[in-house]
């Protein structure tokens, strides 16, 4: 997939990621509307996602790992831990999250590259809900709780 992507847009777009307050970047496919929402995203390693899930019936996340590594976390409705899966080029480099599933990721290397798929056509109202019991993106509360999913991370792939 990687191919699509030309190396000089490739740098563009972690360019952006890197001057981005989260960290990561949205290369996005898709037009409004379209039923089939496609984007490349671009992460840095000190990315904090807050946890969160897709409430509709179809939303299955697929994610395409296309450079880099990352371990996939999903949760509990009290935001426990479930599982850590990791994702690495020449291993795994797919996975499918379920609707309704708690999940964030964390990444292994300094930078990744994910290809994202779900279907339903984007409303930002309902498209996905934040986790109560994990802290906002962006706040000294989501510094602490990234080093603990990272703690995590580490002793899973140890």
């Amino acid at each position: 997939m990687t191919s699509k992507i030309p190396k000089e847009d490739m740098l563009y777009f972690y360019k952006e990621a890197e001057h981005s307050i989260r960290r990561r970047y949205n290369h996005v496919l898709h037009k409004k509307g379209d039923y089939l929402n496609r984007f490349f995203n671009f992460i840095f390693q000190d990315s904090y996602m807050q946890p969160h899930l897709h409430p509709g019936p179809k939303m299955t996340e697929k994610m395409y790992l296309i450079e880099g590594s990352f371990a996939l976390i999903t949760f509990n409705n009290n935001g426990a831990i479930n599982k850590i899966t990791t994702l690495s080029i020449g291993e795994r480099d797919y996975i499918e999250v379920p609707p309704k599933t708690w999940h964030t990721y964390v990444m292994l290397t300094e930078k990744a590259v994910i290809y994202e798929t779900m279907e339903g056509i984007y409303d930002p109202q309902t498209w996905k809900e934040q986790a109560d019991w994990a802290p906002l993106e962006n706040t000294e509360k989501a510094n602490d709780y990234f080093l603990h999913l990272m703690k995590n991370v580490t002793e899973h792939t140890s």
